[in-house]
C-alpha cells in the first residue's frame, strides 16, 4: 500500500467518525432487554413533540456525591435524555449540580426537597445535603418533581407533567369521603400523599357539597350509610353532565373498634344508585385462597398476651392473571389488595357497556350471613364453601349514558336549609363509571398489608376516568418484586415445591459432581497421552 492511499484511508475514516458523531446527535439507540421495556420510553412519550407548539425545558438537578455512591441517578439522566433525543429538538435537558452552581437557595423555592444521606469519605461517615429533583418549564409555566429517585414512574411522572403544562391545563382529582367514621386526612393520608406527588391537584368535596361540572374525575369512598338523598342528587347530577366517577363501596359492615363485628350495611340510597348504573353490590363477604397475612393480639388460656400472623382470607391478594387483559386499566395489572370485599353483579341498563376488570380465583368463596370476621373464629369461615365456592367479580369498569336515578322525582330537600338543588342537565353526556366492591382498598389499613399497588391502580383509574387512556400503560413499567404467591392451587404448589427441592439439593449436585468426574478423566487421559509421547520419544 502507497503513502498516498494510506493518507486517503486516514483522512475517510476519520470524516466517517465525525459522520458518525453527528449522526449520533440526531439518532438515539438502545438495547433494552428488560421484559416490559422498563428504560426505553414508550411510544406516547417518544411521540410529545407532536403536542409541543414551543420548547420544554427539563433541568435535573442532582448532587454529584448522590451520584458517585448510588447507580439510580444516573439511570434517571439517560431515561431523560432519551425524552431530549426524541423530541427533535423539542425538548432541552440540562443536568447541574445544585451544590457546586451554588444554586440550593433557588431550586429548594422551587419546591426541590434536599435529603440527607450518610456518605463514607476517606473511612469517616458524614452526613451529606443531597438532590435529585428535575424542574419541568414550559414558557412562563414550571412544574417540579421535588425528589426523583424511582425509575419505574419517571416516564409517567414526567409526561403526564409535560402534557399538563403544554395543555395549560391542571390535573385535579376529587374525593368524597362517605362513611361518617372516616377522615380524609386521618384514614387516607397516603392516597392524598400520592396523588400530590404525581402532579394532581388534589381537592375534598363534602357530603352534599356542589359538584363542579368542570371536575376531572371523582372518586367515592363508602358512603352507603352515610350519603342521603341531597349528596346522591349532585352525584348522579354531575354523572348526568359527562362527569367520570370511582365508587368504593361494600355490602358488609366490619367493626374494626368491636372484635371485627360483622352486619349487613344499612343502604341509605348508594347502593341503589349504582346498581341502577349497572353494578350492584352485594351483601356478602368475598373469601379466597390467595389470603393476605393479618397480624394480630390475642390472650391465651393462662392469661399472657400473645401475637399471631395468620392467613386471613378475608383479606384478599386479587393475583395479574385474574385481569381483565383486553382493559387500559388492567391491561399491565400488577394486581390489588382488598379487605373485606363484597362480590359485584353486572346489569348495565341499555346504553351503558359493562367490563369486569378483576376477580377473584376460582377457588373463592363467600359468607352470606352470620358474618364473623375476628380470625380467633376462623373455624366459621368456610361454613358455606360448598355453596358459594367459584370465581367472584371484585372490580368493573362501565361507560355510556347512564340514566338518572332521580328520573321523573322531586328533587330533594334538607330540613332546615333553603338552597335548592339545581335542576339536572338538559342533556345526558357520555360518562365513566368505577366501581369496585372495598372502600378500604386505599385507607390506613394498607400500611399493615404494604399495598402499595392500590394506590397505583387509583392513579391509573384517575387517568382512565379523565380519558388519558395512553399514559395508563406506561406507569410503572418496570419489573417490580413480586409475592411468592402465583401458585394458589395447593397440589401445583406442592409438585412445584418438590420440583425446586429436587432440582437444587439433587439434580444440581450431580451435575456438578459429574462435570467434575468428567473433568478429572479428561486431565486423565492428557497426563497419559503426555507421558506416552515422552516415552515414545526416548
Amino acid at each position: 500500500m502507497t503513502r498516498r492511499q494510506v493518507t486517503i484511508i486516514t483522512i475517510l475514516s476519520i470524516a466517517a467518525m465525525i459522520l458518525v458523531v453527528l449522526i449520533s446527535q440526531r439518532l438515539w439507540f438502545r438495547l433494552d432487554l428488560t421484559e416490559n421495556k422498563a428504560y426505553t420510553i414508550s411510544p406516547v412519550s417518544r411521540n410529545l413533540y407532536t403536542e409541543i407548539p414551543d420548547q420544554v425545558r427539563i433541568t435535573y438537578y442532582i448532587s454529584e456525591k448522590l451520584s458517585a455512591v448510588h447507580p439510580v441517578p444516573g439511570q434517571l439522566e439517560d431515561l431523560l435524555r432519551e425524552f431530549a433525543a426524541y423530541s427533535r429538538g423539542r425538548i432541552q435537558l440540562t443536568v447541574r449540580d445544585p451544590l457546586k452552581a451554588g444554586l440550593s437557595r433557588e431550586v429548594e423555592s422551587l419546591g426541590l426537597i434536599p435529603q440527607q444521606i450518610e456518605i463514607v469519605e476517606q473511612d469517616q461517615a458524614n452526613i451529606a445535603q443531597v438532590y435529585s429533583g428535575i424542574v419541568i418549564e414550559y414558557l412562563d409555566q414550571i412544574d417540579v418533581i421535588p425528589f426523583a429517585f424511582v425509575l419505574s414512574t419517571l416516564e409517567y411522572d414526567v409526561t403526564s407533567r409535560i402534557r399538563t403544562l403544554v395543555r395549560g391545563t391542571q390535573r385535579e382529582a376529587a374525593f368524597l369521603v362517605g362513611d361518617p367514621g372516616k377522615d380524609w386526612s386521618r384514614d387516607y393520608a397516603v392516597l392524598n400523599q400520592v396523588f400530590a406527588q404525581s402532579g394532581f391537584r388534589v381537592r375534598t368535596i363534602n357530603p352534599g357539597e356542589e359538584i363542579p361540572d368542570s371536575l376531572p374525575s371523582l372518586f367515592v369512598l363508602g358512603g352507603v350509610e352515610g350519603l342521603d338523598d341531597w349528596a346522591l342528587y349532585r352525584i348522579d347530577r354531575y354523572i348526568q353532565g359527562g362527569g367520570k366517577v370511582l365508587f368504593a363501596l361494600e355490602g358488609v359492615f366490619i367493626d374494626e373498634s368491636n372484635a371485627l363485628q360483622g352486619r349487613l350495611m344499612v343502604d341509605q340510597g348508594l347502593q341503589s344508585m349504582v346498581s341502577f348504573y349497572g353494578a350492584t353490590v352485594k351483601p356478602e363477604l368475598a373469601m379466597d385462597v390467595t389470603a393476605l397475612g393479618l397480624s394480630y393480639q390475642s390472650v391465651d388460656p393462662s392469661g399472657f398476651r400473645i401475637y399471631r400472623t395468620v392467613r386471613y382470607p378475608m383479606w384478599i391478594g386479587i393475583q395479574a392473571q385474574n385481569r381483565n387483559p383486553d382493559h387500559p386499566l388492567t391491561a399491565a395489572f400488577d394486581g390489588i389488595d382488598m379487605f373485606w370485599a363484597s362480590p359485584l353483579e353486572l346489569n348495565p341498563p341499555e346504553g351503558v357497556t359493562a367490563i369486569p376488570l378483576f376477580y377473584t380465583t376460582a377457588e373463592a368463596w363467600s359468607m352470606t350471613k352470620d358474618f364473623a370476621a375476628n380470625p380467633e373464629m376462623s373455624y366459621q369461615f368456610q361454613a358455606e364453601i360448598n355453596e358459594t365456592k367459584g370465581e367472584k367479580l371484585l372490580g368493573a369498569a362501565l361507560y355510556g349514558k347512564f340514566p338518572s336515578w332521580f328520573a321523573g322525582m322531586e328533587k330533594p330537600a334538607r330540613e332546615g336549609s333553603e338552597e335548592d338543588l339545581p335542576d339536572m342537565p338538559a342533556e345526558t353526556k357520555e360518562s365513566r363509571i368505577i366501581v369496585i366492591g372495598d372502600s378500604d382498598l386505599v385507607s390506613t389499613i394498607t400500611q399493615y398489608t404494604r399495598s402499595d399497588r392500590n394506590f397505583d391502580f387509583f392513579l391509573k383509574a384517575a387517568d382512565w376516568l379523565g380519558n388519558d387512556d395512553d399514559i395508563i400503560g406506561i406507569r410503572s413499567r418496570q419489573t417490580q418484586p413480586g409475592r411468592l404467591d402465583k401458585i394458589t392451587d395447593v397440589e401445583k404448589r406442592l409438585k412445584a415445591m418438590a420440583f425446586a427441592r429436587y432440582l437444587n439439593v439433587i439434580f444440581i449436585p450431580l451435575v456438578v459432581i459429574a462435570l467434575g468426574i468428567l473433568r478429572s478423566l479428561q486431565r486423565r487421559r492428557s497426563l497419559q497421552r503426555q507421558v506416552k509421547e515422552s516415552s515414545d520419544g526416548v
